[in-house]
């Protein structure tokens, strides 16, 4: 008979919070606990929130409202918690527990007592992580929190100022996740080219940090969220001289008004970014860019719009997110003047999405014929078809898919080459090399 506790957790919104949520899973001795992902027979269920823009703030409380009818007990983390914790305590009687972020040091001991247990919760450890992606895979945290405070962004108050995580712990971890088989890791955090800029004396930057994980053995090292200003011809160079850091820039730029530029706090202009994305391409010509945008921010005219689909135009992204403005409490945005109506938001979201379709259709053909390297990281049972991440494609399936038919049996995290024989708006059709 099984009498160990039994632990659940569902994990909301980024991959920083998805770091937060393992290192949770990390915090039960197993010889104590069991951790299910089937919550009818959990005995505490940990839900991580996020906090980030409406839709998300929904979605986190309709899965505690949904997690609070198993009968489990019902703990509570995360950016939600953290952003709105006075009116959560008085509304959200379902949680057995909240926790903001700013008292996770104590959140085990606030478990143990809501489980009435005195032993086997341990501290959060960064280095003690349940890793949830495929075992082939994970994300590395390189820092927490933003000093940016664009306009519409509420991370400063939700995750605090910037912190670089300490050097040699990253190496740690790094260490471990090799140890582990890992052979892909995606540098994430708040701001990834920052990383050092707070340390005293002999500062490592994010390039220092980024030679010495090439050293350890990962096939693949890929960086996110790349703030434009802060990119510096070392790091490019760093980049496009590796076989080990993927070729990708993540560099979210929002839009390319100068007017909206300075409206949102963004630390670079129009020029200065046009220039950053062909120094790019001229520095590492196989770069693979992929950018973001926020459509009808306060203020923006039909004209700042249309800076913006021009900017796509000469630039050419492989991948474009685009969001809809989302006016949160405690930013700057909420009180400007001049809010953009919904429908014209969704108007100039659609219509950076339709130019994008075009966009990536015909990039995508010019890459039939070309071989792509990479990890085979899924397979189709109805198509017969398995599915490559390369440089090309992030693991957080937001650049699409390149699928593929092979000439022999493969398991997940097996590396292959792959020539690519069709293409489609977003996905790539090939065949194993």
């Amino acid at each position: 008979m099984n009498d160990k506790l039994k632990i659940g957790l569902v994990s909301l919104g980024c991959a920083k919070n998805l770091i937060d949520s393992e290192m949770m899973l990390g915090m039960f001795d197993k010889e104590l606990f069991d951790l299910t992902d089937d919550p009818s027979v959990a005995d505490l269920i940990i839900v991580n929130t996020c906090g980030f823009i409406d839709s998300a703030k929904e979605e986190s409380i309709a899965t505690i409202m949904e997690m609070a009818q198993y009968g489990a007990k019902v703990a509570v983390t995360g950016c939600l918690v953290e952003r709105y914790f006075e009116d959560l305590k008085e509304a959200l009687k379902e949680a057995d527990c909240l926790v903001p972020i700013r008292n996770y040091g104590d959140l085990h001991k606030l478990l143990k007592e809501l489980l009435n247990v005195k032993e086997g919760i341990a501290p959060l450890n960064p280095l003690v992580r349940v890793i949830s992606t495929k075992p082939y895979s994970a994300y590395l945290r390189i820092s927490e929190g933003c000093n940016n405070f664009c306009s519409f962004c509420a991370i400063p108050y939700i995750r605090g100022r910037f912190v670089s995580r300490p050097f040699d712990e990253i190496i740690e971890e790094a260490k471990i996740l090799i140890e582990k088989g890992v052979k892909e890791v995606s540098l994430i955090s708040q701001d990834t080219t920052r990383y050092g800029f707070d340390f005293k004396g002999h500062r490592p930057n994010v390039v220092d940090l980024l030679k010495e994980l090439e050293k350890l053995g990962f096939y693949s090292i890929r960086l996110l969220y790349l703030y434009p200003s802060e990119i510096s011809d070392e790091l490019i160079d760093t980049i496009a001289n590796s076989k080990v850091i993927s070729h990708y820039f993540d560099v979210p730029v929002q839009c390319a008004s100068d007017k909206m530029l300075k409206a949102m706090r963004r630390h670079a202009n129009k020029k200065e970014t046009m220039a950053l994305f062909h120094k790019i391409k001229e520095r590492c010509p196989d770069a693979i860019l992929r950018t973001t945008f926020i459509a009808g921010f306060p203020g923006e005219s039909k004209k700042d719009h249309e800076e913006t689909l021009a900017m796509m135009e000469e630039i050419g992204f492989d991948h474009v997110g685009a969001f809809a403005y989302s006016k949160e409490e405690g930013t700057a945005s909420y009180d400007f003047p001049h809010q953009v109506r919904p429908s014209t938001k969704k108007k100039r979201q659609d219509e950076i999405y339709s130019l994008q379709m075009k966009i990536s259709y015909s990039k995508n053909k010019n890459r039939v014929g070309e071989v792509m390297e990479g990890l085979v990281v899924g397979y189709e049972n109805k198509s017969d078809l398995y599915l490559l991440r390369s440089t090309w494609n992030a693991p957080d399936d937001i650049d699409g898919a390149i699928r593929f038919k092979a000439k022999t049996k493969h398991k997940e995290g097996d590396i292959v080459k792959v020539r690519i024989t069709n293409a489609f708006v977003y996905d790539l059709l090939g065949e194993e090399a």
